[in-house]
């Protein structure tokens, strides 16, 4: 699939692939085997780093999970629902009561915002599948899907499996009016943004908190992406699955002090047009359990659940139950969980600065992004990001995944290298020692 911007993402493979490595041959015919949709689609860099982290013996700070379970009671609720037989066959197709209840209760009591659990609530098999059962959806051949680069590797398979053209605004590194490194962030170029609009663009696809770069966008910025969307009727799908690990210290760049993580569904003329997309997984630590959903009027829920029910049909019975308890947890967990990752964050940050990549201090999100041409003195790597993760496992005993895979312009993103620091803290201590062979 080429996007406008005259990117085919075949070189090294776009959205975290690698190329075709492993894909399926041609038919008799002549035909390819995979569907031309997905052609630019092969093995993923995760699957790719994270078996060079076995075959070394690294660190894998790469692939974005925590080695941790998350909170004992959300674990026992999973169990106790399995026991009393809650969940164990088919669940309703909108999802079970409790968590859509939940789900409407979490977003009423964080936002304010009012959602009718029977008709304005569709739980999925995780985000991925709410994505992609937006985009197919909401997409026909031809139209155009504006997506924030880097962006999270699905949203471009699933663009393409709609049929429809990935137009990617590229955010951009830039310092913070304060300077230093704490104020280094991706920033959204809103003219960019808008020029990008044309009269065959449908959806917008945006990530806030942001995976990979940790931006949160500020309460100007959505406020422009909202005027925007309204003035252009656009519909708009917003992945906030890291909605409550947004730090503490990351007040808005343009001293506003509001809201770390604003829904862009409570601005003016947004929630009738906008879908939002949510997660246990990120909030909870249980991203096994594969529980998402989508919060949205009931026009656009329907049309959602429709490509759903084609999908899983159903997923994740009796962790359902286990979830709509955790969503009510007291504030205390939230707070807890977002506190224990900011200071994971502060040592992760301070290992890469002291081993000499240049670090752009996350907002949110569990994700550092580093630059890696301050290591110059290695030129053999340089910029290039793919050489520098796949030779990082042996020198350094550490790895890394380089973003130029959540990119369509990989010049924009060949210098840029991701770390996760959802991972216990002796690990990522240990993984600092490590780099300092740097």
């Amino acid at each position: 699939m080429t996007s406008s911007s005259g990117s085919t993402g075949t070189t090294s493979g776009s959205s975290g692939t690698t190329g075709t490595t492993g894909a399926p041959g041609a038919s008799a015919s002549g035909r390819p085997l995979l569907n031309r949709r997905l052609a630019e689609f092969g093995t993923t860099i995760f699957a790719e780093m994270s078996a060079l982290a076995v075959r070394t013996g690294a660190i894998n700070l790469g692939q974005g999970f925590p080695d941790t379970d998350g909170p004992d009671e959300v674990r026992e609720a999973a169990v106790r629902a399995l026991r009393d037989g809650r969940g164990n066959q088919y669940p309703p197709g909108p999802g079970v009561p409790e968590l859509r209840t939940a789900i409407a209760e979490h977003q009423a009591r964080v936002y304010g915002l009012a959602y009718d659990p029977d008709r304005e609530v569709l739980v999925t098999a995780g985000a991925t599948e709410a994505i992609a059962a937006s985009l197919l959806a909401l997409v026909e051949p031809g139209d155009e899907v504006i997506a924030l680069e880097p962006y999270y590797d699905s949203y471009a398979a699933s663009i393409a499996l709609a049929g429809g053209t990935r137009v990617p605004v590229t955010l951009r590194p830039r310092e913070g009016p304060r300077g230093g490194a704490a104020n280094r962030r991706f920033v959204l170029d809103l003219d960019e943004l808008r020029d990008a609009v044309t009269p065959r663009t449908r959806l917008l696809l945006l990530n806030t908190p942001h995976n990979p770069t940790g931006t949160v966008l500020t309460r100007a910025e959505l406020a422009a992406i909202a005027e925007l969307a309204v003035e252009r009727d656009l519909l708009v799908v917003t992945d906030e699955v890291y909605e409550h690990l947004v730090f503490a210290d990351a007040p808005e760049p343009d001293g506003s002090g509001s809201p770390a993580h604003i829904p862009l569904a409570s601005f003016p003329g947004m929630r009738e047009r906008t879908v939002t997309i949510g997660s246990a997984g990120k909030t909870f630590s249980f991203t096994g359990w594969k529980v998402g959903w989508v919060t949205s009027t009931p026009e656009l829920v329907t049309a959602v659940r429709s490509a759903k029910q084609y999908l899983t049909f159903v997923a994740s019975g009796p962790f359902q139950y286990a979830v709509a308890e955790a969503l009510a947890l007291p504030d205390a967990y939230f707070t807890g969980i977002r506190e224990d990752l900011r200071a994971k964050r502060d040592l992760l940050s301070a290992g890469l600065t002291a081993a000499g990549f240049e670090v752009y201090q996350p907002q949110g999100t569990y994700f550092i992004t580093t630059d890696i041409r301050p290591l110059g003195a290695d030129r053999s790597h340089g910029g290039d990001g793919f050489a520098f993760c796949r030779a990082l496992p042996e020198r350094a005993g550490v790895v890394a995944i380089p973003n130029a895979v959540f990119y369509d312009h990989r010049e924009a993103g060949a210098p840029f290298v991701r770390f996760a620091f959802c991972k216990r803290t002796e690990v990522l201590a240990d993984a600092v020692e490590r780099l300092k062979a740097l």
